[in-house]
């Protein structure tokens, strides 16, 4: 589903113009991401959150090269659905089996 789909099923579900729904979502979009880079973690009770976890340096190899580099440590946004969220779509796909 792309953000168009969304649009779509917002205004057909609310009977709101599909352009004022556009100026909401994108506004929804850029509070989360402007919070995020804050440093501050978004959560939506019973969908889920967007927090912002920390991936630790590491070691790999450049295959190609046949070098070692190292990777900086770095954060990065990550989404975990609520509990409720991941029981439902786990339930409804199980079904589609």
């Amino acid at each position: 589903m792309t953000k168009a789909d969304i649009v779509n099923e917002v205004a057909k579900g609310t009977g709101i113009e599909k352009v004022m729904v556009q100026k909401i979502i994108e506004a929804f979009m850029d509070s989360v991401k402007t919070s995020m880079e804050n440093g501050n973690d978004v959560f939506l009770r019973g969908f889920g959150s967007f927090v912002i976890t920390k991936r630790a340096a590491k070691t790999a190899r450049n295959i190609s090269k046949n070098t070692t580099i190292v990777i900086p440590e770095r954060f990065v946004p990550v989404f975990k659905p609520s509990k409720e969220f991941a029981e439902e779509v786990t339930k409804s796909n199980a079904k589609k089996k």
